[in-house]
């Protein structure tokens, strides 16, 4: 079975597409002729142009959906084009809430499996071959799709690069949810933004994160220091949220999130591998830690083999001398 056409999940956000969706926008157009984007809310026209830059030629449109949660009238759109026979060969995810959420509704929908956790997706023979990091991020496993029907595949953020591919603005088609009656009832009452200051901690530049060798609850305002006068953004291993230091949004890891920042300070991390599939694809990884045979240092390009509560400080007192 060839790849002729793939869809993206596009989800928007603050007005713009997410970072997420742009990333499989444009690493599915290496694997398939024709890439179309599935989009839902009151702006995908307003995004269609950042769409096509970056791949897509189409954009399906379930329109605005009332304050219903997308999982339900999403899955449902998508599944009434898979039967109509105008589907695609695969449907790529992000690995967000709303993603994970529609992936599982259309694939009880459609009797498909899902392939979650992609970290690669490559062309063979034909057909898709992902790729998925286990036991921690230290063995790559390989699958594909038998049968017939798309391929789903819910992807993690970062595993591939958000390159614009220069088209022009993607064509806006509707593609209105069929009614779901009482499976469609749940609404939206609320939201609730998390405050806070400087870049979004999955698309910092500059990220840094402190771990289990702080010590104590109090320390990790040093962390949140370096990390603004390096206009970077703050982050956590799972032992600090675990202890209720910090909140669950600062964790990098397996179950948090996984960043590719420019550069990645690790302050008192020890490396567990489930920290390190979050963090490891970063271009330059700096580690400060007092045990020379941390884990962390296997994936560093630099180490400080050191007291965390001594060198940070000197850090950010050599960053304010610079003004």
């Amino acid at each position: 079975m060839s790849i002729d056409k793939i869809w993206v999940l596009a989800e928007v956000a603050d007005g713009k597409p997410v970072t997420a969706s742009l990333e499989l926008i444009s690493h599915a157009t290496t694997l398939a002729g024709t890439v179309e984007a599935v989009a839902f809310g009151d702006a995908t026209a307003a995004v269609a142009a950042t769409l096509g830059e970056y791949g897509a030629t189409r954009v399906h449109d379930v329109g605005d959906l009332g304050g219903a949660l997308p999982g339900v009238p999403v899955a449902s759109a998508i599944a009434a084009a898979v039967a109509s026979g105008a589907g695609p060969d695969a449907i790529l995810f992000p690995a967000t809430y709303d993603g994970r959420d529609v992936a599982g509704r259309l694939s009880a929908k459609i009797d498909r499996p899902v392939l979650t956790n992609v970290v690669g997706l490559v062309e063979d023979s034909g057909g898709l071959v992902t790729q998925h990091a286990i036991f921690g991020g230290t063995q790559i496993a390989s699958a594909r799709f038998t049968g017939e029907g798309p391929g789903l595949f819910v992807v993690r953020a970062k595993s591939f690069p958000a390159e614009s591919r220069g088209g022009g603005p993607a064509e806006v088609v509707a593609a209105p949810a069929p009614d779901a009656g009482s499976t469609n009832a749940a609404r939206i009452v609320a939201r609730h933004v998390e405050e806070r200051t400087g870049p979004k901690l999955d698309e910092a530049d500059v990220v840094v994160s402190g771990g289990r060798g702080l010590g104590e609850k109090d320390q990790y305002a040093m962390i949140e220091e370096l990390a603004s006068l390096l206009h970077g953004a703050p982050g956590a291993s799972r032992a600090i949220v675990d202890a209720g230091w910090v909140p669950y949004a600062y964790q990098v890891g397996q179950t948090g999130k996984t960043v590719k920042p420019t550069v990645y300070l690790a302050c008192g991390i020890s490396g567990a591998t489930q920290h390190l599939v979050g963090m490891k694809n970063a271009k330059n990884i700096v580690a400060i830690n007092k045990d020379q045979d941390a884990p962390i240092f296997t994936v560093a390009d630099l180490g400080i083999v050191g007291d965390v509560h001594k060198v940070v400080p000197k850090l950010i007192e050599a960053l304010k001398a610079r003004g």
